[in-house]
């Protein structure tokens, strides 16, 4: 006895047009991915300089929004400017592997004209009515609050100064061994005649 699902035997049979449209969809689309890839490869150097422009823009932006001290923010932005080789180089091997495809597809996604599914409405949701705290347990709350920030803050001085430390060590020690080692060979002395 054979058992077959419902589920099989619903499924609608396509249309030859339609799967040769499919066929075509899919071949152009593939023409595309290439040609994408052949414009990253041709203009290496036009991508590594928008690379480098929104890696100045976005480090400055992040680095502002997340650390409001002065002294933090500048040397967090030397260290930025410090590590933007390295960045460069990640970058472009991400974007030559990846951009096309996704490029690829966000392109496919512009001319499938389809329409934007209906925004969900809005549901309202009851919160139950939570238990407030004393005056001792709120004062006790904030000073714990007021202490973990203190700590936050003296870390995050830390950390900076240990990279920064860091930075500097590697940079100077990349800059003493660019200079000429010195030879232990005696030169002969010759007199003059």
């Amino acid at each position: 006895m054979t058992i077959v699902r419902q589920q099989s035997l619903s499924k609608a049979v396509e249309s030859p047009e339609k799967l040769a449209h499919k066929h075509l969809t899919t071949e152009r689309m593939q023409d595309v991915h290439l040609l994408l890839q052949n414009l990253v490869n041709s203009e290496e150097a036009t991508v590594k300089l928008v690379l480098d422009c929104l890696y100045d823009i976005g480090a400055v932006n992040l680095i502002d929004q997340k650390f409001r001290s002065r002294f933090l923010n500048k040397t967090m932005k030397k260290i930025a400017r410090m590590s933007k080789p390295v960045f460069r180089v990640f970058a472009w091997q991400w974007f030559k592997k990846n951009s096309p495809q996704l490029i690829a597809n966000w392109l496919q996604t512009q001319v499938a004209f389809v329409a934007p599914a209906a925004k969900p409405k809005k549901v309202v949701v009851e919160v139950p009515q939570v238990h407030s705290y004393s005056l001792v347990e709120t004062d006790s709350l904030r000073k714990e609050i007021k202490y973990l920030r203190y700590q936050v803050r003296w870390l995050t001085a830390i950390t900076v100064v240990a990279l920064s430390a860091f930075g500097i060590t590697i940079t100077t020690l990349n800059y003493n061994s660019a200079a000429p080692l010195q030879s232990r060979q005696s030169v002969p002395f010759k007199m003059p005649d």
